[in-house]
């Protein structure tokens, strides 16, 4: 969607198309108007919308962020559009620095930020409004928060949650026809659970997953519940040359840069999806309402360390990525002009304590609000190639319900999400439903090694960093090699040469920037310590085989 309301003769709303020429505008003006946009193909969801008037005008985004929304104002004209790229041919883009730092740490742009800096993007659950004079303000239109009323009762609780998830899932498929659905099976509780209401509600269901072609995967597990379940998995090989093929693709489909190194993924999973069905089921925000991840670092942190605990400088760690490294990453150019930026404004009221008494509400509202709205949501539409993509957890009724359940029932002992494994025991394999969260597992860090080798010299050259002029020339050897540290050479290497990867297709296939000055006479060798470190990965992989 792409459109513009400024001044003619009267107030206009004008809506317009990007052809493969040129932007095409429907010249009727309406003086009254209501425009409406959902993701999931449903008539009554609307994830962005438009409302003009004679006098204003004002954009609105839903709270489950599965549709961005980027403005410009151009002389007397208030230019918006869904997609980044159809603003960018009416003007000669800036990369926004601070947006560039905050992706490094965060894998994302932050709202109201986008990558350029001349654009900015509508906050998930927000409504901006323009009057005459181009004055706006924004609006809350939902706020999460705890519920006055909490349900202690572990039967109670879980026998409304059944409720809850058989209505969610009853709403979202009232307007499909007679013909198969597709679900991401992961192998994980939430994409199961979806998988296992769909065939309750007796739609035919066809299940996805990725094969990456390593041992320790979540195969099994998928294939195990779609063998109770009575499904057909199929399998989408998602191994590195598949991924390596991806890489342009995914910069361009994402329209702005996401770090994760399952969007690649996630782009073929979306692409085998796209021949066979027109709408696709995922888990996705499961995690989010139930407490599944980053949570129980936190916790420890407050109880262990409560004097020093920071909870917003603590959560900005818990993306895993490049924070605290900034005077090593980036040029130095770059780093005067971000060393003063306090990235704890990003994470704006998403910790607000005054919402959410308890720590455990509050780093789910935050993840809600953060990780949900403005990484997973947004990414699995732009990836969706077609598709009408539908997350059974991205459900008001449902997300309000959870707010009233203590954090007792969220986190129990180790076992997260014990009140949603509670109420779905008897619909899924016990090994399912009680086993450890482990996460899609990208085996990017051994590719890395091998067969991708090649691609980070082709995206990470020193010559091209330099030529680009934002990042350290030799980041990537100094990553692999362990020179900024154990974390960023192991635990952290995958999705922090991913993250870096994907920002230079996303400058080059969606931006338009030169990738001509490689300066081949810096080419990115091998230095010993990661052939040493490759060998020891090529060792471990051979006493498993």
């Amino acid at each position: 969607m792409l459109g513009y309301w400024g001044y003619g003769d009267h107030l206009d709303l004008k809506l317009a198309k990007l052809t493969d020429e040129a932007i095409e505008i429907r010249s009727d003006r309406f003086a009254m108007t209501k425009t409406r946009f959902s993701a999931c193909g449903r008539s009554n969801v609307n994830d962005v919308w438009v409302n003009a008037t004679e006098t204003s005008f004002a954009l609105g985004r839903d709270a489950f962020g599965r549709v961005p929304l980027y403005w410009i104002k151009l002389d007397s004209a208030i230019w918006f559009s869904t997609q980044l790229k159809l603003l960018l041919s009416l003007i000669q883009p800036t990369v926004s620095y601070t947006a560039l730092y905050a992706y490094s740490c965060f894998s994302y742009v932050p709202t109201p930020l986008s990558p350029v800096e001349e654009i900015s993007a509508i906050a998930a659950g927000t409504l901006v409004t323009w009057t005459q004079d181009f004055t706006f303000t924004v609006s809350d239109l939902e706020d999460w928060r705890e519920s006055g009323e909490t349900i202690y009762d572990e039967s109670e609780a879980a026998r409304q949650l059944q409720g809850l998830l058989s209505t969610a899932i009853a709403h979202q498929i009232s307007d499909l026809p007679d013909e198969p659905v597709g679900v991401f099976l992961s192998g994980g509780i939430d994409s199961s659970i979806v998988a296992a209401l769909l065939v309750q509600a007796g739609v035919k269901v066809r299940a996805y997953a990725l094969d990456f072609g390593v041992e320790d995967s979540e195969l099994p597990y998928a294939q195990q519940v779609a063998d109770y379940l009575k499904i057909p998995l199929i399998l989408v090989p998602a191994q590195a040359k598949q991924i390596i093929r991806a890489i342009s693709k995914t910069a361009r489909a994402l329209d702005v840069p996401y770090g994760d190194g399952v969007t690649a993924a996630l782009f073929l999973l979306n692409q085998a999806a796209s021949q066979e069905v027109r709408v696709v089921f995922n888990g996705e925000h499961g995690d989010q309402l139930f407490a599944g991840w980053t949570n129980k670092p936190l916790i420890a942190n407050q109880v262990y360390d409560s004097e020093k605990f920071s909870l917003s400088k603590q959560y900005l760690n818990t993306f895993g990525r490049l924070y605290g490294y900034e005077s090593r990453i980036f040029s130095e150019s770059v780093y005067e002009r971000i060393r003063e930026i306090d990235l704890q404004t990003y994470l704006g009221d998403a910790l607000n304590p005054e919402k959410c008494a308890s720590l455990l509400a509050q780093l789910r509202r935050a993840s809600l609000m953060l990780k949900g709205a403005q990484n997973i949501q947004p990414r699995a539409t732009a990836l969706a190639q077609g598709l009408w993509v539908r997350s059974l957890f991205c459900d008001p009724d449902l997300t309000r319900w959870t707010f009233s359940i203590p954090g007792e029932l969220m986190l129990q002992g180790a076992c997260e999400k014990y009140i949603l494994k509670r109420a779905v025991a008897s619909w899924l394999p016990p090994e399912v439903v009680w086993r450890e969260k482990r996460g899609m597992r990208v085996p990017l860090r051994p590719w890395y090694y091998g067969e991708f080798w090649h691609e980070i010299g082709q995206w990470l050259n020193p010559g091209v960093l330099r030529a680009e002029g934002r990042w350290q020339p030799k980041i990537a050897e100094q990553m692999m090699s362990g020179q900024m540290g154990v974390n960023l050479r192991d635990r952290y290497l995958g999705n922090n040469l991913w993250l870096l990867i994907m920002w230079q297709a996303w400058r080059i296939e969606v931006l338009g920037e030169s990738a001509e000055n490689y300066a081949w006479d810096h080419p990115f060798w091998m230095p010993p310590q990661v052939w040493q470190g490759w060998r020891r990965v090529q060792n471990a992989f051979d006493r498993l085989g």
